[in-house]
């Protein structure tokens, strides 16, 4: 297992400190998972570590990190849509699948201290998992984040800097640290290992249901839960669990959609675009940094992307609410793009989406 730089196929061991290659590219994580079997899944752990026959662990530092993430439900919502619940979290979002394996990782190799920037959900997740395994931490926010995100962050005894500005921006302003001072960047673009504890979505899904649904609405920003989904099916494909991949349609709000316009335009990398104020905030990413990886996997799998159009995300809010789902903002922007998906496309039947985060961590 070793890490390879998608850039220039540089390889690094992945006990190194740097967070990307010399050349700028980032790490791509060189590790075959286990084949898929029912049999190698630990049923006495209740969790996503569970899976970890098919996660690249060097030791058992999970043990005392872990939280108890994962093993959400899947729920029905209506006669075509079923709901993963993954706002059903210690940290009440998906980010604690990714943070709890980073984190475990970052102990395994010695890393006593880590920076990392946020829109909110990942920094609130690094945090906790940070305090669980004693290591120090400190998150950069754009201006604009949810109060409520912020003090959730602070309350795991992390330090807060709020960035003016774009989320974009801030990530520049994390990074300038990261480089200046050699902190550990433990970030859930960066870092494959995240993507290791996010691939665990489609396990549990597959665990669940005894298969895949038709399908997946999956939100897309820096694409966090994107790549891991996608490792996931790849990996089922390739070992017979399932035949074809199912239909994913990536989700991107209306105000910031450059996956959008490259898929529009045909391009390979993502398109430029004004990024506008938007109550999806989660995935409002102008410069998404695995862009053309994204992009690969958007073109090689026939991947849909469908924009949610911001005047119709209160609305989904208030539907979802009314059946008891009470979600954050950038969760009810899926539902939002299903609606209008349905309405470009038709009936979407067998679809699953995510409910990425909780709605009282984003009342604001």
């Amino acid at each position: 297992m070793k890490y390879i730089c998608s850039k220039c196929g540089k390889e690094e061991s992945v006990t190194t400190l740097k967070p990307s290659c010399q050349c700028g590219g980032l790490w791509k994580l060189d590790f075959k998972a286990s084949a898929f079997t029912p049999e190698l899944i630990d049923r006495d752990t209740w969790g996503i570590f569970r899976y970890r026959a098919f996660m690249p662990l060097l030791d058992d530092s999970w043990k005392n990190i872990t939280l108890g993430e994962g093993m959400t439900p899947v729920i029905r919502f209506s006669d075509d849509v079923l709901l993963k619940m993954d706002y059903f979290m210690p940290t009440l979002s998906f980010k604690d699948r990714g943070a709890a394996v980073l984190v475990s990782h970052c102990k395994s190799i010695g890393v006593d201290f880590v920076v990392q920037d946020s829109s909110g959900n990942a920094g609130n997740s690094v945090a906790a998992y940070c305090a669980k395994a004693g290591i120090g931490c400190e998150i950069f926010v754009p201006e604009g984040t949810s109060p409520k995100k912020i003090d959730m962050i602070k309350s795991h005894g992390a330090e807060v800097h709020v960035v003016p500005g774009s989320r974009d921006h801030c990530a520049d302003v994390c990074r300038s640290k990261v480089k200046e001072e050699g902190k550990y960047y433990a970030n859930h673009v960066y870092n494959p290992f995240f993507y290791e504890g996010t691939k665990t979505y489609i396990y549990e899904i597959f665990e669940q249901l005894h298969r895949i649904p038709e399908h997946l609405f999956i939100p897309l920003g820096n694409g966090t839960l994107f790549i891991g989904a996608i490792k996931a099916l790849e990996e089922f494909l390739e070992n017979g669990i399932i035949g074809r991949m199912p239909q994913i349609v990536a989700v991107q709000s209306e105000y910031c959609a450059p996956f959008m316009k490259a898929v529009e335009l045909h391009s390979h990398k993502p398109e430029k675009v004004e990024v506008k104020p938007t109550m999806a905030e989660g995935i409002a990413i102008g410069v998404p940094m695995r862009g053309a990886e994204i992009l690969e996997y958007i073109y090689k799998y026939k991947i849909r992307v469908i924009t949610a159009p911001e005047n119709r995300i209160l609305e989904a809010r208030a539907a979802l609410a009314a059946k008891g789902i009470y979600c954050e903002h950038t969760t009810a922007a899926s539902y939002a793009a299903y609606q209008k998906y349905c309405e470009v496309y038709g009936p979407a039947r067998d679809a699953l989406l995510s409910m990425c985060g909780a709605g009282l961590k984003s009342d604001h």
